[in-house]
């Protein structure tokens, strides 16, 4: 069983690494394999609808999405991380998934997903939520925790003064690791995950 925690901070090892490492050494007390990435600081284009990847697979554009996209099928779950930039998500880490999660509900579905937000004081609950909407459209069970997957600071030393903040991120990597081991128990027991139907697309005009 593997998980991916993906940084959307263009810091490399800034507040919002500090809290998916808490994540990250919970899940690997629980026996799970782990995968950090980190998005870089170059840019992420945001997606333009052209819908060629509905058709390859891939995204035209060369650059940390397709990279990401290889590795999803042998992943069983997903840590997305970002720093709070007005009350949302980076632009890098929205433009990022937007192109990841298009047209690959069948990629992600069932398959767990969560979202931890890292902030200076305000903001976080709607960064959080907006994150969370990804998951929700696409069949994804999505993990909590004891409290809202936020943590508060300015600094990685301030983050670990956050003793709330950090015991959510611990909760959160143990509730990820034992959905995991359940889901993978159920498989071996002989229960099926669920037939999607095929989806129904309307229009409100």
């Amino acid at each position: 069983m593997k998980v991916i925690l993906v940084n959307g901070s263009p810091h490399q090892k800034g507040c919002t690494y500090t809290a998916l490492k808490e994540v990250e050494n919970a899940l690997n007390s629980n026996g799970i394999e782990t995968e950090m990435f980190w998005l870089g600081t170059k840019s992420v284009a945001g997606c333009i609808g052209c819908g060629n990847c509905l058709k390859t697979g891939k995204c035209f554009v060369e650059d940390k999405v397709n990279e990401f996209l290889e590795k999803v099928p042998k992943t069983d779950g997903f840590v997305f991380g970002t720093p709070v930039h007005f009350a949302a998500s980076s632009g890098m880490l929205s433009s990022f998934m937007d192109r990841v999660f298009y047209g690959r509900r069948n990629l992600f579905s069932n398959k767990l997903g969560t979202a931890v937000v890292s902030c200076r004081r305000g903001g976080a609950s709607t960064a959080f939520d907006e994150i969370n909407k990804y998951f929700g459209i696409s069949n994804m069970p999505i993990v909590s925790s004891q409290y809202w997957n936020m943590v508060h600071g300015n600094k990685p030393e301030e983050v670990l003064k956050d003793e709330e903040g950090i015991q959510t991120m611990r909760t959160l990597g143990n509730n990820m690791a034992w959905l995991l081991k359940s889901i993978e128990a159920g498989r071996k027991a002989g229960i099926k995950l669920p037939k999607n139907e095929p989806i129904i697309s309307t229009n409100f005009i």
